[in-house]
Parts: C-alpha cells; sequence; structure tokens
C-alpha cells in the first residue's frame, strides 16, 4: 500500500492486489482531530483505515473516491475501532 499527500486535506491511495487499485481520501482537519485526537498522522490513519478495509473486503470493492468517515457508514464499528487503536 502507498498513501501520497495530494493536498492537507486529500491523499491517493494505492492498493496493491490481484488487480491494483487507486482511491482518492479525503481526511479533514476536524475529522482526523475528531477520530484520533491528535494520535495518529492523517497518513497513519488512512493506514490504519485500508488495514481495517481490506480486512473486510478485497481492494476492488472500496470507493475509489471518498470522504474516510463514509467507512463508519458501512462499519459501524469503524469509529470505535480507531479510538481503540490509537487513543487506549
Amino acid at each position: 500500500m502507498n498513501i501520497e499527500k495530494q493536498s492537507n486535506d486529500v491523499f491517493r491511495v494505492t492498493v496493491s492486489g490481484s488487480t491494483t487499485t487507486q482511491h482518492e481520501i479525503t481526511v479533514t482537519d476536524s475529522v482526523h482531530q475528531e477520530l484520533t485526537e491528535g494520535q495518529a498522522t492523517k497518513e497513519e490513519l488512512l493506514d490504519f483505515s485500508f488495514k481495517f478495509l481490506l480486512d473486510r473486503e478485497p481492494n476492488t470493492s472500496i470507493l475509489l473516491s471518498f470522504e474516510i468517515m463514509v467507512i463508519a457508514g458501512y462499519f459501524p464499528e469503524y469509529p470505535t475501532k480507531v479510538k481503540e487503536w490509537c487513543i487506549t
């Protein structure tokens, strides 16, 4: 997995698998603070988030462009898992 910063809020994540996919993810400062309380960088949050997603679905099923909190719409436990990972 490769994470490239496009701007302060936008990142390109490339996931290699049987099929390589590229995803454009938006992580605003406010959502980043809400999820991590500043205990992880945006890149670390994205790394965790994609590992979280890949444990549940193939990279070809992950949306190509989304705001990071969209994950919670599909997996309601996501915010809790992020907090467990980086805060506790």
